[in-house]
């Protein structure tokens, strides 16, 4: 059953002391009531407020669903309590997560009314979602990190299997990079990886893949791309790093890679294995080179 509010209730005086945001509607959906910690947290003065529909604090898309869900909640037509989390705007445009709980609740004149709990948790739902990218990412250059390029890699090589479509991979490496940590240091160093992955998502197609292996090593998958196309794509990525100056300090930079085409029935460990035999020649005979197995 609804909760009774009678005018003997202490409950408003309860509500106003509350150090979490509370708002009480009518069944229009317009504010009744809305406590200081509501007034605070949205950044309206009270009687800026009152008397306004609740979708005030509503981002203007989802108004429309939002107000479909109180009415329904009024006419009892949802369940009697419910918890949600809800994206809120404030007064100055900011956009905030809320964790919002309601009640309905029936006044002494017997008109039902609802009483909204507000509790601010974007910071929290701020770190699941940082901590759900370095999962899956690395955190230096935002490239997917070695498990998820694997993942990745095991994926593809499945759907080429299914759809009988090429398959190619390389993995490149940056020539003396320790040279510039121990000549520069490591902020610069990091600097050169950052630019150094960007300049490499700049120069793929939007469908192929760039993981940061570890180090200065990253793995390139180029689905439906051929041998001899593959060659070409890591040639021009070649060519981009060697003609551009990296760092604030302009540093000069040069990459080998070793490419590798997928074969029926090879597994991914199989395929990144011969592409680092390739790369391993490509140092051995005097770096800044792409070679193909």
């Amino acid at each position: 059953m609804p909760l009774t509010l009678s005018p003997q209730d202490n409950l408003p005086r309860i509500i106003r002391a509350a150090p979490i945001g509370i708002c009480i509607t009518n069944a229009q959906g317009l504010f009744e009531m809305v406590n200081p910690a509501y007034c605070d947290f949205y950044g309206y003065a009270e009687e800026e407020l009152l008397g306004q529909h609740f979708t005030l604090v509503v981002p203007q898309a989802e108004q429309a669903r939002l107000n479909e869900l109180h009415d329904a909640f009024i006419r009892g037509e949802a369940e009697q309590e419910y918890r949600q989390e809800w994206e809120v705007c404030r007064k100055n445009g900011e956009r905030r997560t809320v964790l919002a709980e309601a009640s309905r609740l029936v006044d002494a004149q017997g008109e039902v009314k609802k009483v909204t709990y507000v509790v601010d948790i974007t910071e929290q739902k701020t770190l699941q979602r940082r901590l759900a990218f370095l999962a899956s990412h690395d955190e230096l250059t935002g490239l997917f990190n070695r498990r998820a390029g694997m993942s990745r890699l095991d994926e593809e090589i499945r759907r080429s299997q299914r759809y009988a479509t090429p398959l190619s991979v390389a993995i490149a490496d940056l020539d003396h990079f320790k040279r510039i940590n121990d000549r520069h240091g490591h902020a610069v160093g990091d600097e050169v990886l950052c630019e150094t992955a960007e300049l490499m998502r700049q120069g793929l197609r939007a469908s192929d893949v760039l993981v940061r292996l570890g180090g200065e090593e990253f793995l390139v998958i180029l689905p439906g791309v051929d041998r001899p196309r593959a060659l070409e794509a890591i040639e021009r990525l070649r060519r981009l790093i060697e003609l551009t100056p990296m760092g604030h300090q302009g540093l000069a930079l040069t990459l080998s890679a070793g490419v590798a085409n997928w074969q029926a029935e090879e597994t991914s460990h199989a395929l990144l294995e011969r592409a680092d035999k390739a790369l391993y020649r490509a140092k051995a005979e005097g770096r800044n080179l792409a070679l193909v197995t």
